[in-house]
């Protein structure tokens, strides 16, 4: 049986544990092994990272490819291809699958993916904003997976890729985490040095400047003005941990922001929230506004990408311009002077992220795009009188498609 497995390895040079690395984790514990043989190549920093929450039977292979000049890096990896005689290579992020998908169309997989995760509007310059070399690597890319119709729209109308490789797959949760969590509210505040009747803002995410912080923290001077008891958790590592620091200290907040680090009990920490702020500049569909739902929280979010998909203004929670810390600051002053708004909106979200933002969902599509895929592309081998096998490297149509795109 073993040698029937399709091997599908996941790829990903990021050194730091974010949303896209959640999203590998999702599809790592629910792809069927009945169907896949799974491996996952990343950084070492990652891998350590990751490995605590892994399934064990995923095979982890640490290797660091970042960088044009590691050759040795770009050999090993493509042994690494050969030897596991892997048929399915899927890449997270841009910059991971411009260095892994030409050595895999050279190494002869046979379906290359990639999952971008990300817009990235902020691009400037000629080669950066003009996406030369994304539509250059893209010749050895067969699909990409789009985490929400906005990042669709991203991937087809600012970077021009073939609206033919582009697929709509939405980012999910395994939502059961988040029925009963064990709440320990009372605890952390007690440990956190945070009164019983204090109101707890909770942000998860990276602490890098995508995410906002320092826009958050501006409003947060606002909204004490009316909540002067109000507390501010960050849940998450990053290169800005001294920045937001120092900025913490100079607006007169250290007393009442926590920077708690990478936390791996996300419901426990969500637990504690009276509601979850996400003041992102940028993202592409982001899993900690599904998980601040699923967890029944009231979320304030900026309107940027893929996030209204998720945070449906006035119902699961309000959106706001992003860079705005007046309008950030007035929207999270709203929720925390209405507790029975806020416990609606956490109500009609845990139901919209059961219907539409399930890790069911997006393991069963993204393993049609898998089988669909590789389906079409063996049909396209065609055996030469040699006994030679050649494969025919044409774009195929799949049957998950870029429905609802706008």
């Amino acid at each position: 049986m073993e040698s029937r497995l399709i091997s599908l390895m996941h790829f990903t040079n990021s050194t730091a544990r974010g949303g896209a690395e959640e999203h590998i984790l999702t599809l790592l514990r629910g792809l069927d092994r009945q169907i896949f043989r799974l491996h996952l190549v990343c950084p070492d920093e990652l891998a350590q990272q990751m490995r605590a929450d892994l399934p064990q039977d995923v095979e982890l292979i640490p290797l660091n490819l970042r960088r044009p000049t590691q050759v040795g890096a770009a050999l090993r990896f493509a042994g690494l291809l050969r030897n596991r005689q892997v048929q399915i290579l899927h890449s997270h992020l841009f910059y991971s699958s411009l260095f892994a998908s030409p050595v895999g169309r050279v190494s002869g997989v046979p379906l290359i993916i990639e999952t971008p995760h990300i817009n990235e509007l902020w691009r400037h310059g000629w080669v950066k904003g003009s996406y030369i070399i994304d539509r250059f690597a893209g010749r050895f890319v067969d699909y990409y997976v789009a985490v929400s119709h906005a990042n669709a729209e991203y991937l087809v109308q600012h970077k021009r890729l073939p609206a033919g490789k582009v697929v709509v797959i939405r980012n999910g949760c395994d939502l059961r985490r988040f029925e009963n969590p064990e709440s320990r509210a009372g605890t952390l505040k007690k440990t956190l040095g945070f009164g019983v009747d204090d109101p707890v803002l909770v942000h998860v995410g990276r602490l890098e400047p995508q995410k906002g912080h320092q826009v958050l923290l501006e409003a947060l001077t606002i909204v004490r003005r009316e909540f002067p008891d109000v507390r501010l958790v960050c849940v998450g590592e990053g290169a800005l941990r001294g920045e937001i620091e120092q900025r913490s200290r100079s607006l007169g907040l250290e007393p009442s922001v926590r920077l708690v680090g990478f936390q791996g009990n996300i419901p426990e920490w969500l637990a504690l929230a009276d509601m979850v702020v996400l003041p992102s500049f940028f993202e592409g569909l982001p899993i900690a506004a599904i998980e601040s739902l699923a967890a029944s929280k009231a979320v304030v979010a900026t309107a940027v990408d893929g996030t209204p998909e998720v945070i449906i203004h006035g119902k699961t929670g309000l959106t706001v311009p992003p860079g705005n810390p007046a309008a950030l600051a007035e929207a999270i002053g709203r929720l925390l002077g209405d507790s029975e708004v806020r416990k609606s909106m956490g109500e009609a979200g845990r139901k919209w992220v059961q219907e539409n933002f399930s890790q069911e969902q997006q393991v069963h599509k993204t393993t049609e795009l898998y089988l669909q895929g590789l389906a079409r592309k063996r049909r396209r081998v065609r055996v030469t009188n040699a006994g030679v096998a050649r494969q025919d490297f044409e774009a195929p149509s799949v049957a998950v498609t870029l429905e609802g795109r706008k």
